[in-house]
């Protein structure tokens, strides 16, 4: 994901936002926030409500087409409200509140109870009815993608020549970099021309269970159509910086045909999410964490210990 700067506000701040935006509300409070959203749970008219505030709208939209798109029962998302921009041109988005807690937040203990749902969840993802979209990669908020095929979104890693590469520069090898790119163009041969719905950040943060089932999946604004294996490669190549992600990827390893082609597939995606966390200006501390998890993963250590 793309990391930018947080929105500074405050509880007063926006009280008076929402007051300005329905009237009086009550219960105002932070909730658990994303990468770049600061987000606030409210009741309105007997309603528990979101609204989360962004540098920028794009993905807020695409958070109500997937709602109105891909919403079912066994894929439950928040509906979207109401979408605008702040004075200061922030955007914001009024949702309904999902009950639960992030996979994230969860004990391992109470994690083990919702690895069977998640999955139910990641397979109803993968089956979405696709009708009136097009094309391939990240799609924008009218379903469309930006690729023709699937291999040209796996094939277009970011340029280590970028200038966005500038900002971890003391803990980025562009050689070494260079050779994550090479491996994944070798790998994508093994890539299937397969399109499916797939979230595209799946299993930490935007996943929330009432510890029985999964209650809802949030933030679609990395969304994207092709292979459903991209979703599952994001539990490995994450298993070791986040002990939800652990976990989920054990399970998989566990119930998935781990094929050779499989393998090689999840190397491939694995090492494009390092490579694209590089080129999106992680944190510096990330940054260094990411280049030692691609170099595992270049040496065939996307699976766990023993």
């Amino acid at each position: 994901m793309t990391y930018m700067v947080k929105p500074a506000l405050t509880i007063e701040s926006i009280h008076e936002t929402v007051i300005g935006l329905l009237g009086p509300v009550s219960e105002l409070r932070r909730l658990a926030e994303g990468e770049e959203s600061r987000v606030f749970g409210f009741r309105h008219g007997g309603d528990d409500l979101v609204l989360r505030v962004n540098p920028e709208g794009e993905g807020f939209h695409k958070d109500r087409f997937a709602h109105q798109k891909f919403a079912t029962a066994s894929l439950p998302t928040p509906e979207v409200l109401d979408i605008g921009t702040l004075d200061d041109g922030h955007a914001w988005c009024l949702s309904r509140l999902v009950p639960g807690i992030t996979l994230q937040e969860m004990t391992p203990d109470a994690l083990a109870t919702v690895l069977a749902p998640t999955t139910q969840v990641l397979n109803a993802i993968a089956a979405s009815d696709l009708e009136g979209t097009a094309g391939y990669g990240p799609f924008d908020a009218n379903g469309r993608g930006r690729y023709d095929t699937w291999r040209a979104f796996v094939l277009d890693a970011p340029d280590p020549a970028g200038t966005a590469w500038r900002a971890a520069a003391d803990v980025v090898d562009l050689e070494r970099i260079h050779g994550y790119i090479d491996e994944i163009r070798r790998l994508a041969a093994f890539c299937p021309e397969d399109r499916h719905l797939v979230h595209g950040d799946f299993g930490s943060n935007n996943v929330l269970s009432d510890g029985t089932v999964i209650t809802g999946v949030i933030d679609w604004s990395e969304a994207m159509f092709g292979d459903s294996l991209y979703d599952i490669a994001n539990f490995f190549f994450w298993r070791s910086w986040l002990t939800c992600m652990e976990l989920q990827a054990r399970h998989f390893e566990q119930t998935l045909a781990m094929s050779a082609d499989v393998w090689q597939r999840l190397r491939c995606y694995a090492l494009r999410i390092g490579v694209v966390e590089f080129q999106q200006a992680a944190p510096v501390s990330l940054a260094a964490w990411t280049m030692r998890r691609c170099d595992e993963v270049l040496t065939g250590g996307l699976r766990g210990p023993g």
